[in-house]
């Protein structure tokens, strides 16, 4: 038995999504596998994960969305994502050629790929696990805590807003 969510089909859809589209419909894919995801998420070493979540066995999930293949071609920092999670996987939109995810380059060995737009999403390539080590996945996940209750306080009462403000 697998450890990649359930897969179920998307809807037909045609036309050019957003990375906003597209990171609604993973989200939905993923939450009905009780996969819950964040948006924008500032990770230690700089970079900024599209999606990070946690999955329902407390593993760290990180998404790159890209919706052009110019912006997939010349992205060099997603490697840098890697260090930060179990599971990594591109997000794309339907229209989107993914063959140069096929290639070394893209190391289709550690990456997944999930195609969604607007309603739905669909994975076409689990991601395997590439499990963290313990430490590492305390530190990621109480980080992934606190960014998300800081945002639910600050939407509560944005005089919050000024505070605690390094995710």
């Amino acid at each position: 038995m697998s450890d990649s969510p359930v897969i179920e089909p998307s809807p037909a859809v045609s036309g050019s999504e957003t990375a906003a589209q597209v990171a609604r419909g993973i989200a939905r894919l993923f939450a009905r596998n009780d996969v819950w995801l964040m948006p924008e998420i500032p990770l230690r070493n700089g970079r900024r994960a599209d999606l990070m979540g946690l999955d329902v066995k407390g593993r760290v999930i990180i998404v790159e969305i890209k919706v052009q293949r110019g912006d997939l071609l010349g992205d060099g920092k997603w490697p840098d994502y890697l260090d930060y999670c179990d599971r990594f996987y591109w997000g794309l939109p339907p229209a989107l050629d993914r063959s140069p995810l096929e290639g070394d380059g893209y190391r289709p060995d550690c990456c997944g790929i999930v195609v969604a737009d607007g309603y739905d999403g669909e994975i076409v390539r689990p991601a395997p696990l590439n499990p963290l080590a313990a430490a590492r996945r305390k530190v990621e996940v109480e980080r992934l805590a606190r960014t998300a209750m800081r945002r639910m306080t600050v939407a509560a009462d944005p005089h919050c807003a000024p505070w605690g403000t390094a995710e």
